[in-house]
């Protein structure tokens, strides 16, 4: 491995854990499933073509879907293309014909698996949505996002202190929070108390998602960059949601 791709692949890290992260569903399995895809580069040729990023996030899509084939989660919603194609195209901002040679499709069965799973995010799950973010107007966007998702608001919350009292009071079944939260506190250690009294999935938004992205320390499974459209943030919720009820089958 040439040096200027080692230094790619560095480069390339906290994406490609943000990838396997959203892909597995938790932290630990998604920053294994990078560390294997690492290793098993070092064994291959270089796909032709494709960023040191591309090729880890082509890595990574081969271990996951061989993973899922032994898992045989079948009933989950998405097939394992379906995931990769809709978090590669919106959570990545890759494009289709990108993504379709990262997973090894061709170019006209990816355009039809990414259409039946963009179906599928409207038939899939529902939840309520407690939204942490300090700035009214933004979440009043991200309120609006969240019920053109089809999901319930569960609750505003403009600081620390009303992230939890909220929480406690709506007990909701997805959080979607900032990180900085200004005079308000801190979106973080807000979650972290919501999640030490009851278990519930979460998204974190931040205009600066490699700094969660270490893999150094506990840090989130869902990170979504601000801006962001309707459509990531139903793959998103879609995905943390969906991965929670895996996880307990």
């Amino acid at each position: 491995m040439s040096e200027s791709v080692r230094d790619g692949l560095i480069r390339a890290l906290p994406y490609g854990r943000r990838y396997a992260r959203a892909l597995t569903g938790n932290q630990p399995e998604g920053d294994l499933l990078v560390a294997q895809s690492l290793r098993s580069m070092t064994s291959q040729l270089p796909t032709e073509g494709l960023t040191p990023l591309l090729q880890l996030y082509q890595a990574i899509s081969r271990l996951y879907t061989v993973d899922e084939a032994r898992r045989s989660t079948q009933g989950s919603g998405l097939s394992p293309s379906q995931r990769q194609l809709l978090l590669l195209t919106t959570l990545e901002e890759i494009n289709v014909d990108i993504a379709a040679r990262i997973i090894g499709l061709p170019h006209e069965v990816a355009l039809q698996e990414l259409e039946s799973a963009q179906k599928q995010l409207h038939k899939g799950v529902q939840t309520s949505v407690l939204i942490i973010e300090d700035e009214p107007i933004i979440a009043m966007d991200i309120e609006l996002l969240v019920m053109q998702c089809g999901h319930k608001v569960a609750g505003i919350a403009h600081t620390q202190a009303d992230a939890i009292q909220l929480a406690a009071q709506t007990r909701p079944g997805l959080i979607l929070a900032d990180i900085n939260l200004g005079p308000g506190g801190d979106g973080m250690a807000a979650v972290a108390e919501i999640t030490a009294n009851f278990k519930v999935p979460v998204i974190y938004v931040t205009a600066y998602p490699e700094r969660l992205l270490t893999g150094e320390k506990l840090e989130p499974c869902f990170v979504i960059t601000k801006p962001f459209d309707p459509l990531t943030l139903a793959v998103a919720t879609y995905q943390a949601v969906s991965s929670v009820g895996v996880a307990q089958t």
